[in-house]
């Protein structure tokens, strides 16, 4: 299939100073680095974005963009990520937005190529990934599952472990869904048109608010795992992932 090269696509990576369990979270040091900038570095590595601007209500963070020249855009305030970009998209002309959240610093390039592919060799609306897990992981509910079908489109998310293994068999495979998004600009503007739906506030999930009105959203599966830094212990798995790289890749 002929790739469609005409798309403009922008990442945005929507970023907040204040965190309940880690205050401060962009700027904390992640092995030499602070988190956001270690974001900002793997979105950069991708030849497929066009754009990439760092989306805050922050001045702190703003000024922290301006003084290492990071390309940001200071917003108003938003109770979701998805809210942020959307304002980003009101401001700016890009066919396609790539949401990168703020606090996933072991991000790769391929992960962020796997989410435009879809938009470059069909008409996908919204995509996101998925990485392999075990069963024994499937059960934590802060670990988002995700089921598919045979086309890749997502059937269901949620915290709970999905598919359930009735015969307990061990036979099942569950999927983690890792948090990043792609949204043609029209899925994004009608996505933020829509109320909250009854899944996403039974779920806190708010992705199925594309499902329950009928928006499809393509699923890429993905080898590579991430570290979302939400909590201390998270961010000392960052540290230690960039520690060990280090020694292997100066200068990472």
């Amino acid at each position: 299939m002929v790739e469609d090269n005409t798309l403009k696509i922008m990442g945005v990576i929507p970023v907040r100073f204040e965190a309940r369990r880690l205050p401060g979270k962009p700027l904390l040091d992640v092995a030499g680095k602070p988190l956001l900038q270690r974001v900002y570095d793997a979105a950069g590595r991708t030849f497929l974005l066009d754009d990439v601007r760092v989306a805050t209500d922050s001045k702190q963070i703003f000024q922290f963009c301006l003084d290492n020249h990071i390309p940001a855009i200071l917003t108003g305030e938003h109770r979701s990520g998805t809210d942020r970009v959307f304002e980003v998209m009101d401001r700016t002309q890009a066919d396609v937005y790539v949401n990168i959240q703020g606090d996933e610093p072991t991000l790769r390039p391929e992960h962020i190529d796997l989410l435009i592919r879809p938009f470059l060799e069909n008409d996908a609306q919204v995509t996101t990934l998925k990485v392999r897990i075990s069963s024994e992981c499937a059960e934590d509910p802060n670990v988002v599952k995700v089921v598919t079908d045979d086309r890749e489109q997502a059937l269901y998310f949620s915290r709970l472990p999905i598919p359930f293994d009735r015969d307990g068999e061990g036979q099942v495979v569950h999927y983690k869904h890792l948090g990043v998004y792609a949204y043609r600009r029209e899925a994004l503007a009608q996505f933020h048109s829509l109320p909250q739906a009854g899944l996403e506030i039974s779920e806190r999930l708010e992705q199925l608010r594309f499902l329950q009105n009928g928006i499809p959203i393509h699923v890429k599966e993905t080898s590579y795992d991430t570290i979302g830094v939400d909590t201390e212990e998270d961010l000392q798995k960052a540290i230690e992932y960039f520690s060990v790289l280090s020694r292997g890749k100066p200068g990472n």
